[in-house]
């Protein structure tokens, strides 16, 4: 493999871009609402888009050759330099508690304008704020935890509110090391601004732990490190069906090239080694998977391709 050190374009660039497509404009209120609902047992799972990133498409893999990348994304009929990445969140409840799973952009990044509709889409799902008794972070990206700084969401959160971020990644937040990443301009600035942020305005709340912990029955957080040194993923079991969020464990060629590197990944080796071990387990337990930059509502099964892996979508129960 070799190494694209082509500079990345403005993240405005990326999304002026998109929009240029839509010569008539959108549609000023959405046709379909952006959530998704499913059972895991007895476990409710409401998948929420908080939207859509306009990103350059080298972030894919910036270990790879371009003229590869290109003839990827023309593969899967996308354009060759900017990409939409779904921004997915997910509400659960079990044993009587109301978890969100990530918490979206809100308004870290106003170049993004796309994205920061978690709040509005959890009114649209009758979700009031207040009702949410914990908060599970995968990690601590702005893109993750931006959400719980927009404007008036602390207020509208419950007094005893607790947030589950693993220990590890509550610690690099402290001082981020972004020597391996390959990012956007802007993004590094961005993302401790917000790690800074966020660890001050909930430092009350914050709950870490090592490696594991059950936040509700069935609902379990785990460690594993690689995308950031806390990334987690969080496992769901009950009456026999599991579902796992991979948070950004996995990204949409991280299928068929699970050994590419994305931009964001603080140990990008590292990373790649997680993500094909938990693609092989969910291969291999058949279980339903979820992830935060997958199309959204993302619900899929993982199959073995040969030596890389295969994306199964889930069907459409409606």
């Amino acid at each position: 493999m070799s190494s694209d050190n082509t500079p990345h374009p403005s993240v405005k660039h990326c999304a002026d871009k998109v929009n240029a497509r839509y010569i008539h404009g959108r549609p000023e209120h959405e046709l379909v609402p952006s959530r998704y609902a499913l059972k895991v047992g007895a476990i409710d799972v409401m998948v929420v888009s908080d939207g859509v990133l306009s990103l350059p498409g080298a972030m894919l893999g910036h270990n790879v050759d371009p003229v590869v990348r290109a003839a990827w994304l023309e593969d899967m009929f996308l354009p060759p330099d900017v990409l939409e990445w779904a921004l997915n969140a997910v509400v659960v409840r079990s044993g009587g508690r109301t978890i969100l799973i990530d918490a979206g952009m809100g308004e870290e990044f106003p170049d993004l304008p796309r994205s920061g509709k978690l709040a509005q889409r959890l009114e649209d799902a009758g979700i009031d704020p207040a009702a949410v008794t914990d908060v599970v972070l995968t990690h601590m990206h702005m893109d993750h935890c931006g959400g719980l700084l927009a404007d008036g969401m602390k207020e509208r959160l419950r007094p005893d509110l607790r947030v589950y971020v693993a220990a590890a990644e509550a610690e690099f937040w402290e001082s981020p090391d972004f020597s391996r990443v390959s990012m956007p301009p802007g993004f590094p600035d961005a993302l401790r601004r917000t790690g800074k942020r966020f660890l001050k305005e909930y430092h009350d709340q914050l709950r870490t732990f090592e490696n594991e912990y059950e936040v509700a029955p069935g609902v379990v957080v785990q460690r594993t490190g690689g995308h950031t040194p806390g990334h987690s993923v969080v496992r769901l079991a009950s009456g026999g069906d599991r579902l796992t969020f991979a948070g950004d464990a996995v990204f949409q060629v991280g299928f068929e090239h699970p050994d590419w590197y994305n931009g964001f990944e603080h140990d990008p080796e590292e990373a790649a080694r997680v993500r094909i071990r938990l693609l092989r387990e969910l291969a291999a337990n058949r279980e339903s998977l979820v992830a935060t930059h997958l199309s959204f509502p993302s619900v899929c099964h993982v199959a073995v391709a040969g030596d890389v892996f295969r994306w199964v979508p889930g069907p459409w129960e409606y």
